[in-house]
């Protein structure tokens, strides 16, 4: 699938309750996000280059190195300019007089034709005698889409302060509605489910929301452009053969970070009983007990240099005990729990037999699927900072998958033990009673409140761009609790598995069964909200969903 270059461009502006952005509605009917709310944008047109001559502010070259392109940065700026005239009624451009032009300006008529690619941008300020003022753009965030939607985009997002005096206005075929929102009011309805916000645009919102002036956003955004990911394929080892991962591929950001020169000296790999090395004095070791639940095996942390502490012991197999206790010389302080499920906690016993050492953990639920024999010699408490050799551990209690989950924060590093919190390639299971939406999705966006650079999770490899990762979830976890919302509203009263049925028509009906769970977790979580309510088997909607 090809990746087509886009652009996007948030407007804001000035009130007395502070800033104000403007969002659109996609259709309904679109393929790409029906329904969600998001910034004018679009695709870059081959024609986006001749317009470079009608252009006030950094030439191409300046913008490029900001971009860090070799060329063509201006068109992306171009087509943010086109893109909000089209589907936003509004065109940063000024006159010949170097005034911002007003609503009544006559190029307003031609805006059907420019959406229905009549008009190039470059014939549209030539006609009108325009200019667009790019130095009053700033270059704030760049976004690819991963592999999996129907459509991806290499998008650069942009913002400005929206020109006094034109109105708004949604197109009426791609956008259905528009409006004026704090960021902040945005980001609160997207939490309570009300409004669909994608990845991205959560991002920028949040981005936004930290500023009172558009003025202060502005100095903000042109002072500090997004530093460049990597982004090129990227050379590794696998099988000993050497292979290119390409971005989005499981290990990649794992390669990128622990071999920056692009040696090729990482392995794509997770091989039970290698300890790899993946932060200074941290080395992740992985269980021999592969599975449809655990990937390629549970993976064990061994902190510090002279003595350690250990994350998450896995399944007490006697291999892997013993290769943990000949990478540490058995000199082990303390053995950190995330949770009490049997592939992360039984091993704990076994070293504390051998070493004496502490173990600490939340207790276990007594649901059956836990590990009822754990004991805990301490109980961490959230925000407690715990010392150990590679540095200020910082616990974080995140429950949602287990209700006693713990994630451990190595701050100096910035890099997350995630334990099941955050899973590679896969959404966690979320299987009431113990399992909880409603405190998955808050322990989510309590992780967004910290300083996290890397994710190392108790299954896969290490994860880049946290807040990505982290928005991604909370994002897909609330896209289908709309959809179950929605059935709920359509269908009510309703069972759970007609429900089931309706909201997850996108899986194949032999799963449904699975589904189910997460369904009820939904559904528990709408009820907790007071937006649903349970009368035997059936469910009923409050009219607030």
């Amino acid at each position: 699938m090809d990746i087509r270059p886009a652009a996007t461009l948030a407007l804001t502006r000035d009130t007395s309750n502070g800033i104000e952005v403007l969002l659109l509605q996609r259709s309904w009917e679109a393929i790409f996000l029906p329904g969600y709310y998001v910034f004018p944008g679009g695709a870059l047109d081959p024609e986006e280059s001749d317009a470079r001559r009608h252009t006030a502010g950094p030439g191409d070259t300046h913008v490029s190195q900001i971009m860090s392109l070799s060329e063509g940065g201006q068109d992306y700026m171009l087509a943010a300019v086109r893109e909000c005239f089209e589907e936003a009624g509004i065109l940063l451009a000024t006159d010949r007089t170097g005034q911002l032009i007003a609503g009544d300006h006559p190029v307003h008529q031609d805006r059907r034709a420019v959406i229905r690619g009549e008009q190039p941008l470059a014939e549209l300020c030539r006609r009108h005698q325009l200019t667009i003022p790019l130095d009053r753009l700033a270059y704030l965030s760049h976004w690819v889409t991963p592999p999996g939607p129907p459509r991806r985009f290499d998008t650069r997002f942009f913002v400005t302060v929206a020109p006094e005096d034109q109105p708004a206005s949604h197109d009426g075929q791609e956008t259905i509605d528009h409006l004026w929102i704090s960021p902040s009011q945005a980001l609160d309805d997207h939490r309570a489910g009300t409004r669909l916000l994608g990845l991205p645009t959560l991002r920028t919102l949040r981005i936004l929301s930290d500023f009172d002036t558009t003025s202060a956003l502005m100095r903000y955004a042109h002072a500090n452009p997004p530093e460049a990911k990597p982004e090129a394929p990227w050379p590794a080892l696998r099988k000993g053969k050497p292979v290119m991962l390409e971005p989005g591929a499981p290990a990649y950001d794992e390669a990128a970070k622990l071999d920056p020169e692009g040696e090729g000296s990482v392995n794509a790999e997770i091989l039970p009983g290698r300890a790899v090395e993946i932060a200074a004095r941290v080395r992740r070791l992985t269980a021999p007990n592969a599975g449809m639940m655990t990937g390629p095996g549970t993976n064990s942390y061994i902190l510090g240099h002279d003595r350690f502490t250990v994350i998450d012991p896995g399944p007490d197999d006697p291999a892997h005990i013993q290769a943990i206790l000949e990478l540490t010389g058995g000199r082990i302080d303390r053995v950190l729990v995330t949770h009490t499920h049997q592939d992360h906690s039984p091993g704990a016993s076994s070293l504390r037999r051998e070493t004496g050492c502490i173990v600490a953990g939340m207790p276990a639920a007594d649901d059956g699927l836990q590990d009822s024999a754990f004991s805990a010699d301490e109980q961490p408490s959230h925000g407690q900072v715990l010392d150990t050799d590679a540095g200020p551990l910082k616990v974080l209690h995140t429950p949602g998958h287990a209700s006693n989950h713990l994630c451990f924060l190595l701050t100096e590093q910035q890099m997350l033990f995630a334990g099941d919190h955050i899973m590679q390639g896969s959404t966690v299971v979320i299987n009431p009673p113990d399992g909880d939406m409603k405190a998955y999705v808050e322990s989510l966006y309590g992780l967004l409140a910290e300083p996290i650079r890397y994710i190392a999770p108790g299954h896969g490899f290490l994860m880049a761009q946290a807040e990505a990762v982290i928005d991604y979830l909370i994002t897909h976890r609330l896209t289908r609790e709309h959809k179950v919302a929605r059935a709920l509203k359509n269908l009510a009263p309703a069972d759970l598995k007609a429900l089931t049925a309706t909201a997850y028509d996108d899986v194949p009906a032999a799963l449904h069964g699975l589904a189910a769970r997460s369904a009820l977790a939904h559904l528990l979580k709408l009820e907790a909200e007071g937006r649903a309510h349970q009368q035997g088997n059936q469910w009923h909607s409050t009219g607030h969903t």
